[in-house]
């Protein structure tokens, strides 16, 4: 493990971030982040803040890492969060329960052998 890096209470669910993180686990770090830019999913974007973050982390510990391509991502985890239930009005003076679902990220990279 060379560096890590986690988000926390991600305002998505864990099941619609899984499948982008599958695409690019394993991958090179330069060719993970270039084709998470391609996409105009709004649902990417801490995927990619993320991504930079444990880069940078690796860059801060280590200096002779001067480009993304020199590492890959050795984990990558979408785990449940928190599970925020709210109420709202539903057929004939009723309340429906409503859960928004939380995820935690965490990303994990490793030099290229």
């Amino acid at each position: 493990m060379l560096s890590k890096a986690t988000c926390k209470y991600i305002r998505i669910s864990p099941y619609k971030l899984r499948p982008f993180v599958d695409v690019i686990r394993g991958n090179s770090v330069d060719k993970a982040y270039k084709w998470l830019k391609t996409c105009t999913v709004k649902r990417v974007q801490p995927i990619i803040k993320t991504l930079f973050s444990a880069y940078s982390n690796a860059r801060q510990h280590n200096p002779d890492i001067d480009s993304m391509e020199k590492l890959y991502i050795k984990e990558i985890m979408v785990n449940h969060g928190p599970i925020i239930k709210y109420f709202k009005p539903a057929a004939m003076g009723r309340a429906s329960t409503q859960r928004r679902r939380l995820s935690h990220l965490e990303i994990v990279l490793d030099r290229k052998v």
